[in-house]
Parts: structure tokens; C-alpha cells; sequence
């Protein structure tokens, strides 16, 4: 098995400096305080550091790329992020170099590596898997906007974008109530991302102010992705609840429990309505059309790109987090 790469990321926490001194030394592109560059060498050669000689490479020396990294580049939740990041790029001096890491740190850091081989003018990070430490770090040396994640980086001059998950998942959820529904169950996300705690939070805010019990037996796991979505509404069927509802913590998982439902012969929203979350640009088209929570994901990449760009001109600046909105289709009836 081959030794895992320690990363940049490492050797500056090592160092006690930022990850952008780390590549400016290794790169040798800018003059760096002797004793700091004497620190990194140390972390370097304590931690047997490697650098990646792909990513050196490929260095362009080139001060207008603004490095965007993203989980999932496949991802239609995330496609629109980067439309919008590219919209707001047009006409500037600076293009976006994409990378993704794959919901996983280890991956993360690698390319992260990459991005600041390229001495990257700033840094644009959605969905990640990082920790609060690394995302510090990296603020502390680059102009760094972060989508999805609560972290505080305006003493580093940087800023985080998060939606009001809670009060999409209450507003799913209260609407499911409206509609005479009283036995609702939930699918969550991935426990490892604090968006999956709010939206957990809301169903549950929603049940209780319509004077409904929550029932921890209506709530199953899932992680985002299709498969679970299908495999928790099995679970959910199983559990011998008589659900009218179920609400689930994103479209994807919603597309899993419509299967699950096909499968036993159940039809949406006639046996049992169903609400998703983030509304995919497939959900106005799948049958019956979903009914969903609409995330502004292109007009949060155009927020990403201008705070990134307003850092570059110096100024700063503040982000307005785009507003949540419930958008109701065919796929919740009335419970009489």
C-alpha cells in the first residue's frame, strides 16, 4: 500500500503559517520572511512532504485564475453554482479553475495542492468536507468564499454563504400540514453535514406548531444521493406508520422514494404525497412534477464570484444570502 501525500494544508499547520506561503516558497514566486521560510522547511522535512509534480507542472504563474472547488462536479445541485460563478467571471480578467473533491477531505486537500500551485488570485469552496481549521488556513493566505458551511472567516477577510435550510425544511413541511396531512415522514441527509441537522430541524419545528408529535420512528438516514432515498422509503413503508407524507431532504432522495413507492404499487400523490428539497431542474419533469424548496444556486455562484472579485479590488464587501422559496406542483394532494 503506498504512503499517504501529506498535503499543503498540513505542512502550513506544521509551519504555523498560511498555505499560501507554503506555495510561494515551494514556487518560489515572492519573497517570504526568512524565518517563516525557515519554519516551512522544517514542516517539509519533518512531515516528508512531496510536492506534486503534476500540479508544479502546470503552474502558469498566472495571477487571474480564481480556484473553485466543488464535491461534485456532476451534480446538477452544483452545475448551476458554477454557471453562475462563470456568468459573473464574464468580461473580468479572471477565469475559474474547477476541481472536485469528491465529498472527501483527503481528496480535498490534494487538489487544493493543485489550485495553489497555480497561485490562484482567490478561492471559491462549496460542499466540503473540510474543517473549520483548514478553511481558516486557507483564508488566512487567499481571498476565500465559502457556500454551504457557517465558519467565521471576517476577521481573515473572508466570508461564508448559507441558506436558511431550517426554515426551507419548516416551510416543506408546514405545507404538507396545510394540506390536511398529520402522519409525515422524513428522509434526512448525510449526518456528517450540518445542513441535514437544520432541515431535520424544521420538519420537526413544523410538527410541533401544528400541535403534531414528533416521532423519531418516522425519520430514517439517508446521504443525499438517489439509492438512499430509495432504501429509506422502504424503511419508512416498513415501519407499519400509516404515512400520508413524506418529505425529503433533497431531490434526489425524493427520486429514490418514488421508485420505492412504483415498486409496491403505491402512486404519488394519490397514496402518499411527497415534497423534496432544492429543486433540480429535472423536478418540474418527473411524474408527477415534484413539489420542492427552491435553492438559488446560480444567483449564489454570482454572489460566490462578486465578493471574490470585490476582495480582489480591495474593498470589502458583504454578501446577500439569496432567499429560499417552495415551489408547489402535483406531488402533494389534499388529505381529506
Amino acid at each position: 500500500m503506498s504512503k499517504r501525500r501529506v498535503t499543503v494544508i498540513e505542512v502550513a499547520r506544521e509551519a504555523g503559517v498560511s498555505p499560501a506561503t507554503v506555495s510561494r516558497i515551494l514556487n518560489g514566486t515572492a519573497a517570504v520572511d526568512p524565518e517563516k521560510q525557515r519554519a516551512v522547511e522544517k514542516a517539509i522535512e519533518q512531515l516528508g512532504y512531496r510536492p506534486n509534480v503534476v500540479a508544479r507542472g502546470l503552474v502558469t504563474g498566472s495571477s487571474n485564475i480564481i480556484g473553485v472547488l466543488t464535491p461534485d462536479l456532476a451534480s446538477p445541485y452544483y452545475s448551476d453554482v458554477l454557471g453562475g460563478i462563470e456568468e459573473a467571471l464574464e468580461g473580468t480578467p479572471y477565469s475559474p479553475l474547477i476541481a472536485s473533491g469528491h465529498w472527501n477531505r483527503r481528496d480535498e486537500l490534494g487538489v487544493l495542492d493543485v489550485l495553489l500551485s497555480h497561485q490562484i488570485a482567490a478561492l471559491i469552496v462549496f460542499g466540503s468536507s473540510l474543517s473549520e481549521a483548514d478553511l481558516r488556513g486557507l483564508a488566512a493566505g487567499v481571498p476565500l468564499v465559502v457556500l454551504g458551511r457557517r465558519v467565521e472567516l471576517g476577521d481573515l477577510g473572508g466570508a461564508s454563504i448559507s441558506f436558511d435550510d431550517e426554515g426551507g425544511a419548516y416551510a416543506a413541511t408546514r405545507h404538507l400540514v396545510e394540506q390536511g396531512h398529520r402522519v409525515i415522514g422524513h428522509i434526512m441527509g448525510d449526518e456528517a453535514h450540518e445542513d441535514a441537522h437544520e432541515r431535520l430541524r424544521g420538519y420537526r419545528r413544523a410538527l410541533e406548531e401544528a400541535g403534531l408529535p414528533f416521532d423519531g420512528a418516522l425519520v430514517t438516514r439517508g446521504d443525499y444521493r438517489v439509492p438512499s432515498g430509495l432504501l429509506g422509503m422502504q424503511r419508512l413503508l416498513d415501519g407499519g406508520k400509516p404515512l400520508t407524507a413524506v418529505f425529503c431532504a433533497n431531490d434526489q432522495m425524493a427520486i429514490g422514494a418514488r421508485l420505492a413507492l412504483y415498486r409496491r404499487g403505491m402512486r404519488v400523490p394519490d397514496d402518499l404525497s411527497l415534497v423534496g428539497f432544492d429543486d433540480q431542474p429535472g423536478s418540474p419533469y418527473t411524474t408527477p412534477p415534484l413539489t420542492s424548496v427552491r435553492l438559488p444556486m446560480r444567483e449564489a455562484g454570482l454572489a460566490l464570484a462578486r465578493f471574490a472579485l470585490a476582495r480582489l479590488r480591495g474593498e470589502t464587501p458583504t454578501v446577500q444570502v439569496p432567499s429560499l422559496e417552495l415551489v408547489v406542483r402535483e406531488s402533494v394532494v389534499r388529505r381529506r
